[in-house]
C-alpha cells in the first residue's frame, strides 16, 4: 500500500518561508518523478513543481519560480518544497504527489494523468 504523508504546512506572514515534506512508503521511491500541486479555495488544482527521479531536472510554474524550490532525498524516500518570499496568493492546500515515470518533463500539463498516488494534502495560509 503506497502511502504519501506530508508535513509542514501552518499559516506565514507575507514574506516568510515554508518548507513541506512528503514522505513516500511501499513504492520504490527512487524510480519516479515527483510534484506539488495546490489549489485554493473555489479554484482548480494546479501545477506548482516537479522533480526528475534522479533530481536532476526540476521544473516550476511561472508564479513561483525564483521563490520555490523543489528537491528531493532518496535515501529517506522524501521530496520537499521550500517555499520562501511568499505571498497571500500562495494561500492553498499543498499536495504531494507520485508520478507515473521517471520524467518530470511534463507533468504541469499531463496533471492528473500523470500522478500516481496523491498525498493528503496540507494546507498553507499566508496572511497580508
Amino acid at each position: 500500500q503506497v502511502q504519501l504523508v506530508e508535513s509542514g504546512g501552518g499559516l506565514v506572514q507575507a514574506g516568510g518561508s515554508l518548507r513541506l515534506s512528503c514522505a513516500v512508503s511501499g513504492r520504490t521511491f527512487s524510480s519516479y518523478a515527483m510534484g506539488w500541486f495546490r489549489q485554493a479555495p473555489g479554484k482548480e488544482r494546479e501545477f506548482v513543481a516537479a522533480i526528475s527521479w534522479s533530481g536532476g531536472s526540476t521544473y516550476y510554474v511561472d508564479s513561483v519560480k525564483g521563490r520555490f524550490t523543489i528537491s528531493r532525498d532518496n535515501a529517506k524516500s522524501t521530496v520537499y518544497l521550500q517555499m520562501n518570499s511568499l505571498k497571500p496568493e500562495d494561500t492553498a492546500v499543498y499536495y504531494c504527489a507520485a508520478g507515473r515515470r521517471r520524467s518530470a518533463q511534463g507533468m504541469d500539463v499531463l496533471m492528473y494523468k500523470d500522478v500516481a498516488y496523491w498525498g493528503q494534502g496540507t494546507q498553507v495560509t499566508v496572511s497580508s
